[in-house]
């Protein structure tokens, strides 16, 4: 049986967007001036992070599968096991990834993603 978990509103439609390949139910999570942090880059607002989002989610076929959830320092942690067509060479197997949301009101306000091993080397 797979383990459920209590994921905010924002973040589970952000989520559910990806695994459907729906670029714009994801974008709509986001607040007007969201940042994104991703691999050392970052994106501010509707457009950057819409163009983020299609090279480096929907472009890929990226799939996300909840491993664990907890809340840090007034963020939702989200730790995730990701697959999709992107080239995974040199990459983890399998790959899991902390995505650190910050919520503001209903919709994200910042989306920071790394490897989830890092924070155990830190």
């Amino acid at each position: 049986m797979k383990k459920e978990f209590a994921i905010p509103s924002p973040i589970a439609g952000a989520m559910q967007a990806i695994n459907h390949g729906d670029a714009d139910t994801f974008l709509s999570g986001f607040i007007p001036d969201a940042v994104v942090a991703d691999v050392r880059r970052e994106f501010r607002g509707f457009a950057a992070i819409r163009q983020w989002a299609e090279q480096e989610i929907f472009s890929v076929n990226v799939t996300i599968d909840v491993v664990d959830v907890a809340g840090r320092d007034g963020q939702t942690v989200v730790t995730v096991e990701v697959d999709g067509t992107f080239d995974k060479t040199g990459l983890p197997d399998p790959l899991l990834l902390n995505h650190y949301f910050t919520l503001e009101g209903d919709k994200i306000g910042a989306f920071r993603s790394g490897l989830a091993d890092e924070e155990a080397r830190a």
